[in-house]
């Protein structure tokens, strides 16, 4: 059985629907998934990008994008009522609970479906008694490991979510969910020297 660690946050709509998709898409392999929470934002600021959100354009686009991949892979998806919000609580929430599948899908669902403020008070005092978690969201602990995930995430070169990790390999986005398919079944591309050869730096212009 493979281990598969996915890279997370809930606020991306993406990892939302990788969550939703992975099983079907892996139907048939041997496989384990951890569920590990990292900051977005912290990727975002380590590698000075801007998220699909703060481009008014990338954001309209990636919302539409995302209505309609819901939409095809019946998938519940409503827009939360505001987004970028701040998703700290939410994730220190995962790490109090231990990051498993139910616990995953729960916070997910609590951005993703519905439409509400993910961000709200009260949905958020009710979403913590809901899960109940065995240690504080709020302790110094569970910040310090947020923190300390998201830094070996980075070390380890993710630089978006969902990220999924499998035997040294890093595959970014929705869209490589066929490609970890392919990976898993020990596809013969993989064998071969085109992932390291496709990897390597390559000369090339760069804005000043």
């Amino acid at each position: 059985m493979k281990q598969i660690t996915f890279h997370f946050d809930p606020i991306s709509p993406f990892a939302w629907l990788a969550f939703e998709r992975l099983p079907q898409v892996l139907e048939g392999c041997s496989y384990a998934v951890e569920y590990r929470p990292l900051l977005f934002a912290g990727l975002l600021q380590h590698w000075g990008q801007k998220g699909p959100a703060e481009l008014e354009p990338k954001r309209a686009w990636t919302f539409r994008q995302v209505a309609w991949l819901a939409q095809r892979h019946g998938i519940a998806l409503q827009t939360p009522a505001q987004h970028p919000f701040n998703p700290l609580p939410l994730l220190r929430l995962a790490l109090a609970c231990g990051p498993n599948r139910r616990v995953v899908e729960t916070l997910f669902r609590h951005v993703w479906t519905g439409g509400g403020d993910a961000s709200d008070p009260v949905r958020l005092a009710e979403l913590t008694a809901r899960l109940a978690p065995a240690r504080d969201p709020g302790g110094e602990d569970v910040k310090r490991e947020l923190r300390e995930a998201t830094d070996a995430a980075i070390a380890a070169g993710i630089f978006g979510v969902p990220t999924f990790a499998l035997d040294g390999r890093l595959f970014w986005g929705l869209d490589a969910l066929e490609m970890l398919r392919d990976a898993l079944l020990g596809g013969a591309w993989f064998d071969g020297p085109a992932w390291e050869a496709e990897g390597r730096p390559r000369a090339g212009v760069k804005r000043r």
